[in-house]
């Protein structure tokens, strides 16, 4: 685990981190009227009673909490939904294989996998009680198929924990964090396909990433930019095809119109797939759409 002690010195040292913006004073977009009741609205689109959806969302950075618009689609999207028994957390933010299953214990740690930001963010916590009841379902059901081992001090990095933070802020309900074992979509989307049965459970899958997320191409750090154009063009061919349900399509998303530039690496796209595999019905529901720093932040729902 990376505390805030180790994550200080690390930047001091000059070390490498998993993601470094340069946004100055916040310039946050003006929340719409009725931006809660629009998310809640799509949300219910996309429910099946007695069922919890899979969602995908877009997880920003730590400064997310800080975003007035950001702060209350998630909190209306956490309120729509039923509350979970669990959540089973996908992030961008982890890729090691074999599939890792992190941390089981209460008080789940969290790793601070960022840099260049204000010292406060890396004081947060979030202490959500252990889920080894739900590891260890997550090992049955993927079986020989996807072969699974532990890291019990691995803790929740901030694609998983940002969010957490604005949907279930009271840290009470049990998260478990497991790994991208590959970026693959046809073996995500099996992954996802093995994990379903955990939705009767009461069980939120929940991928983490970025719709588009190409940040070495980013010129305008304002958060309210406008999004450059291959940004704006990768966001609309993704919500056509998630729209109409064309999985296919998605999975082969390097055709895309600007995919070299919206994912120059493509693990902040990957968890979609951890999602649409859990999925069994009919096409995903869009719930929040815009940009954030000119990136896309379009989220989605499963029924």
């Amino acid at each position: 685990m990376m505390t805030a002690g180790t994550a200080r010195a690390d930047r001091e040292a000059g070390a490498v981190v998993d993601e470094e913006l340069k946004a100055s004073e916040p310039q946050h977009e003006a929340v719409p009227p009725g931006a809660a009741q629009q998310v809640a609205a799509r949300a219910a689109l996309a429910a099946v009673p007695g069922r919890m959806p899979a969602i995908y969302l877009g997880h920003g950075a730590p400064p997310l909490v800080d975003d007035p618009l950001w702060v209350i689609q998630l909190a209306a999207w956490a309120q729509a939904m039923p509350r979970p028994t669990a959540v089973l957390m996908v992030s961008a933010h982890w890729e090691s294989a074999p599939l890792t299953i992190g941390a089981t214990r209460d008080g789940v740690p969290l790793v601070y996998d960022f840099g260049g930001f204000a010292e406060r963010y890396y004081r947060a916590q979030y202490p959500a009680p252990g889920a080894p009841a739900l590891a260890q379902r997550v090992r049955e059901l993927l079986g020989h198929a996807e072969p699974t081992v532990d890291s019990p001090d691995r803790g929740l990095d901030h694609g998983a924990y940002v969010p957490l933070t604005v949907m279930y802020p009271d840290a009470d309900i049990p998260v478990l964090q497991i790994s991208l074992p590959t970026l693959d979509p046809e073996r995500l989307l099996a992954i996802g396909a093995r994990l379903r049965p955990l939705r009767d459970e009461g069980v939120l899958i929940m991928g983490s990433g970025f719709l588009t997320h190409g940040l070495p191409f980013l010129r305008d750090f304002r958060f309210a930019a406008p999004p450059p154009g291959w940004s704006a063009e990768f966001d609309l061919w993704a919500a056509e095809r998630l729209d109409a349900g064309d999985v296919d399509a998605l999975a082969d998303f390097g055709r895309a119109p600007g995919a070299r530039y919206a994912h120059p690496t493509t693990e902040h796209f990957a968890p979609l797939f951890v999602t649409l595999g859990a999925g069994d019905g009919p096409a995903p529901v869009t719930t929040i759409t815009g940009y954030w720093l000119g990136l896309a932040k379009r989220s989605i729902q499963v029924a």
